[in-house]
């Protein structure tokens, strides 16, 4: 009895199933006139029976509801069933998925209706956008409609989409606020012509004055001065050098971000409790076009460092957990110090492999006396070592080249430092344009995989074109670069071994040169760098009396010694032809005149910490070198010479710095043979004494008809110059220099020393670093009654000066 009564119900169950399906799977178009939003495909009317054969379509149809600025072929193209095939629901929703990819349709849908002998009728419904007809701008009295239009996304002929409107009109008043007019105001009007589907679009500014500040102030500060929290900010007074750097004006955006800037320097200063509200900040009109800003400033009290403690930890003791840290008790509280406090316990605990290591800083403030208590809750975790290295994404740099930078390797445990300082040392490869190095875990307890993650980056260069300098006048020149060569694999165009090659041709109309360099970073699979560099030289812009031509080739090794300290070892050999001398020129002239062979080895010793090696502003570089000449060759001295860079970054505002060379050296003569006067030291000119010519300062040889400068065998240079960035990559500079050259060795007579001052420009051309100076001799010398100061001298060179 009870079977009977379960099997009535499941019948009754399974008709109020049937009858549910039945009404669900009605034709919602038929429900509803509402389009329905844009990508939602609409049902196809009655649904067949799944045991029937399916209907053949005999006739498809298009139909527009209002508009009619869209080809039936346009359509047609889009529609992918036919006339005399079999139904196919999947066709019919691709299609309507394909018109709606053009963008210029609203609503899509599709209706079927029966037709005799098992045929239906395919009827695509179908609503086309408005097409813009133009777009135009009222009111823009400031800037032009085509400056305006390069700020827009939407261009006229395009099918007209209102959201894409609203948000040109946001770029627009976003460009206006950038540049000042805090109280713009944009809108917009679309005027749709229905009989031909053509829409005009016009944008109604109201520009309003341009705010330019005139005083940021503030009230209540106690612990920074007004200097020191203006300093913080991007939003500034307007001074005579706005119209260059695009301050001086009030943009909204950046004023939020401003303040944001103050709250983060009071709260790292144990000011935790401050107060900068948007309400705090009084904004006045003194005039039509300039704005007053007064930011009141409620600091509250300065928290300090209470007592640390530590727990959880059971591996290291606490009292050398307190020795990794920096906030000690008594400091001033700063939310900063205390997340790199956290950081160096994390790192403290990865040397060790701990990479679950969890450490969490409790915070107990003390508000009677002002002090934080802090509580260090660790809970470390299991040790780990590497188990493999697993590499993705070279797509062609070799996994050697990547393995080989890797401080950790397969067996050793995984040190969290090492991992940072490997991604640290693939980035400055510069092969990729993302590193990432991760543990992944595996199924090994006490095993983790180093996963290296990396992106492959542009590593080749070629450039051709024309440049001019004061130095090389007029010239053409082309060059190719790669910096990860790959000198045996032509399949992958010679790249991914990480080698670096150089080929530079230039011909101009004072010098000429070709040079073709090779360098192995890795040779034997060793941390040693192998490097070659063939080359041909011709010149005659440091005298017109004679050419210059030297041919030759150097091989080195360099490797690094102590920390920062690399050394190079190398050979060179080159051929040095003086050609072209009138019989009446100077006797050391003339002496020099033919070929001769300069066989030296060299030794120098370099440490660079150079945050950028083009606009350095903080760092330094030494450089310590020697040469002897005198292995074979027809040339015997030896060289001693040190050149030292220094960078002393002073304000930020404008990332101000202080530049200082200092640069000293002699020969030493240690045979009878004099140092030929083309390989002496010379000063002058862009890199050295920028107030005079190229080579003008040192001794001279004089015979009555010509003078030559011969350079000396000892010179001592120094330069100081003051750099203010005005916009990236604009500088400006002012710069002194100083230097002497002495005719006999180890002479350090600084009696006959020259001085320029001067200032200058810096910027990036085409990629590369270009200096505009003038130099303005102070101190001359005189030799042979012929004085070396012509005057101020405009030097304008690429690269930089070391």
């Amino acid at each position: 009895m009870l079977s009977k009564s379960c099997d009535h119900l499941l019948g009754w169950l399974l008709v109020l199933c049937l009858l549910f399906t039945t009404v669900v799977s009605a034709p919602l178009h038929a429900q509803t006139d509402k389009p329905p939003a844009e990508g939602v495909v609409r049902p196809v009317g009655p649904i067949q029976d799944p045991d029937a054969a399916s209907p053949l379509i005999g006739q498809i149809d298009v139909e527009f509801l209002t508009l009619r600025n869209v080809s039936l072929e346009s359509i047609q193209s889009h529609i992918q069933v036919r006339e005399g095939l079999p139904y196919s629901q999947t066709l019919v929703d691709r299609s309507i998925r394909s018109l709606y990819q053009t963008g210029r349709f609203d609503f899509i849908e599709v209706r079927t209706d029966p037709l005799p002998n098992n045929q239906v009728r395919l009827v695509f419904v179908v609503q086309p956008k408005y097409r813009i007809q133009s777009i135009t701008y009222v009111g823009n009295d400031e800037y032009s409609t085509r400056r305006l239009k390069s700020k827009t996304e939407t261009p006229a002929g395009q099918s007209l989409d209102e959201r894409n409107i609203r948000k040109d009109r946001d770029a627009l008043l976003k460009f206006y606020r950038e540049k000042g007019f805090t109280k713009a105001t944009i809108d917009y009007d679309i005027k749709r012509d229905g009989q031909t589907g053509l829409a005009e679009v016009k944008y109604v500014i109201n520009e309003g004055p341009r705010l330019k500040i005139k005083v940021v102030k503030f009230i209540g500060n106690t612990e920074f001065s007004q200097r020191r929290l203006r300093k913080e900010m991007e939003t500034r007074r307007r001074w005579f050098m706005s119209w260059l750097t695009g301050s001086g004006r009030f943009d909204e955006t950046k004023f939020q971000e401003d303040l944001d800037k103050l709250r983060t320097l009071y709260q790292n200063n144990g000011y935790l409790d401050v107060n900068i509200a948007e309400s705090n900040v009084s904004l006045e009109y003194p005039t039509a076009k300039t704005i007053a800003i007064t930011i009141r400033i409620d600091e509250g009290r300065q928290y300090r460092m209470g007592n640390i403690t530590f727990s959880g930890n059971k591996i290291y003791k606490t009292e050398l957990l307190a020795r990794v840290v920096r906030l000690l008790p008594g400091d001033v509280f700063s939310p900063e110090k205390l997340d790199k406090d956290l950081e160096n316990l994390r790192d403290f605990h990865g040397i060790g492999g701990y990479l679950d290591c969890s450490i969490k800083a409790e915070r107990k403030p003390n508000i009677e006396s002002g002090a934080i208590d802090i509580n260090y809750a660790i809970e470390e975790g299991g040790k780990f070592a590497v188990e493999t290295i697993q590499i993705e994404g070279n797509t062609k740099t070799k996994s050697i080249v990547v393995l080989r930078e890797l401080a950790l390797a397969p067996g050793e445990v995984f040190n969290t430092v090492w991992m940072k300082n490997s991604e640290q040392r693939l980035k400055n490869t510069r092969f990729f344009e993302d590193v990432t190095l991760a543990p992944e875990a595996t199924n090994i307890p006490g095993r983790r995989n180093l996963k290296v993650t990396v992106h492959e980056a542009r590593t080749g260069q070629f450039q051709f074109g024309a440049g001019f300098s004061s130095l090389e006048s007029a010239m053409v020149f082309f060059e190719l670069s790669q910096g990860n060569f790959d000198l045996f694999n032509y399949r992958s165009l010679f790249q991914g071994d990480g080698q670096k090659f150089r080929l530079r041709l230039s011909v101009g109309s004072r010098s000429n040169e070709a040079t073709i360099a090779f360098e192995e970073p890795w040779f034997l699979e060793r941390r040693l760098a192998l490097g070659v560099e063939l080359y041909r030289r011709e010149s005659n812009y440091s005298t017109q009396n004679y050419s210059e031509i030297r041919t030759g080739f150097e091989v080195y090794l360099r490797k690094r010694l102590i920390e920062l300290w690399d050394g190079q070892l190398s050979y060179r050999l080159e051929q040095v032809n003086i050609g072209d001398v009138p019989i009446n020129a100077p006797q050391v002239i003339l002496d020099e005149a033919g070929t001769k062979i300069v066989s030296k080895i060299g030794f120098n010793m370099v440490r660079d910490t150079r945050n950028d090696l083009i606009f350095t502003t903080r760092g330094m570089r030494l450089q310590i070198g020697t040469e002897f000449a005198g292995v074979g060759g027809d040339v015997k001295y030896v060289k001693l010479e040190s050149r030292d860079a220094f960078y002393i970054p002073t304000f930020e505002l404008g990332d101000q710095v202080i530049i200082m060379l200092a640069r000293v050296g002699s020969f030493w003569e240690y045979s009878d043979e004099k140092v030929p006067f083309w390989d002496r030291f010379f000063l002058g000119g862009p890199d050295t004494l920028r107030g005079f010519e190229y080579r003008a300062v040192g001794p001279t040889a004089y015979n009555g008809f010509y003078q030559e400068f011969v350079g000396g065998t000892s010179y001592g240079f120094g330069s100081l110059e003051y750099s203010i960035k005005l916009a990236d990559p604009l500088r400006i500079a002012a710069f002194y220099d100083w230097g002497f050259v002495n005719r006999d060795n180890f002479d350090w007579d600084p009696s006959g020393y020259n001085d320029n001052w001067g200032f200058g420009i810096r910027l990036m051309v085409l990629g590369n670093p270009l200096r505009l100076d003038y130099g303005i001799p102070i101190t001359s010398t005189v030799q042979d009654g012929i004085d070396n100061d012509q005057g101020g001298q405009f030097n304008f060179s690429f690269g930089t000066r070391f």
